[in-house]
């Protein structure tokens, strides 16, 4: 497990749409599950959500992301399509870079942080 700060990369596209790590991470989640219920289940995330999530991702791109099969004998489920694949696979590469490119910049922030303070989680700073 990596320590110290943690980049994440989100890419916000001109039309209000958005790629990020949740998107990123349900992607994967359907690579592993088979499943767009079981993606979002381990993400702690509802099957609504998920689902939803999975349309939008089919819907961002010229080519669909994510493949549905219905239930049957041999049940249901979901996968990802070759361009999902080549998607998640290009977003695990930017990600890469990004943290390559910046890992001193992150180390200096690591470095000059203060470890004494601790965000109370309404926004306000915790006394110094």
């Amino acid at each position: 497990m990596e320590s110290g700060p943690k980049l994440t990369l989100r890419i916000d596209f001109d039309t209000g749409v958005r790629l990020g790590p949740g998107k990123v991470e349900l992607l994967e989640g359907i690579a592993r599950h088979g499943s767009i219920r079981a993606a979002g289940a381990a993400m702690g995330m509802s099957y609504r959500r998920a689902w939803l999530l999975a349309d939008e991702i089919n819907c961002m791109f010229r080519e669909p992301s994510v493949h549905t099969r219905h239930g049957g004998k041999a049940g249901g489920g979901a996968g990802l399509t070759p361009y999902g694949e080549a998607l998640l696979a290009r977003c695990r590469r930017m990600e890469e870079a990004a943290r390559l490119a910046l890992r001193a910049d992150l180390a200096a922030l690591e470095q000059e942080r203060d470890p004494a303070f601790v965000p109370d989680g309404k926004g306000d700073q915790a006394p110094r």
